[in-house]
């Protein structure tokens, strides 16, 4: 017995709807957080700062403003994925140490790549 399967398209057609990405959703309409424009394009003090000050705003959030900054920072860093550059992923990471640093948090003990 022979089994026929439907090939599957290759590329959306012109008139498809645009990908929805569930993260973008996340991030715009997070219970923990109201992120400011733009935030992660920054520099990381000052993404570290706006992040600390958006946590301590939050009347929303379930968890310590520290806990819920770095949870929105480790989110955005683990969605981006691929797309980020070698060099917006180091200033993640950067951002990262700075948020430690703004909540007199002890630095990461793991070595990092």
């Amino acid at each position: 017995m022979q089994r026929t399967t439907k090939a599957r398209a290759t590329s959306r057609s012109p008139r498809a709807p645009a990908r929805r990405y569930w993260s973008k959703a996340v991030a715009q309409r997070s219970d923990a957080l109201d992120l400011e424009a733009g935030v992660f394009t920054r520099s990381p003090a000052q993404i570290a700062r706006s992040l600390k000050r958006s946590a301590e705003r939050s009347t929303r959030r379930k968890s310590s403003p520290f806990r819920s900054a770095m949870s929105m920072l480790t989110f955005y860093e683990n969605r981006a994925g691929r797309s980020l550059s070698a060099e917006r992923r180091r200033a993640i990471r950067q951002a990262k140490d700075e948020l430690r640093k703004l909540f007199k948090r002890a630095p990461a003990r793991a070595a990092r790549h």
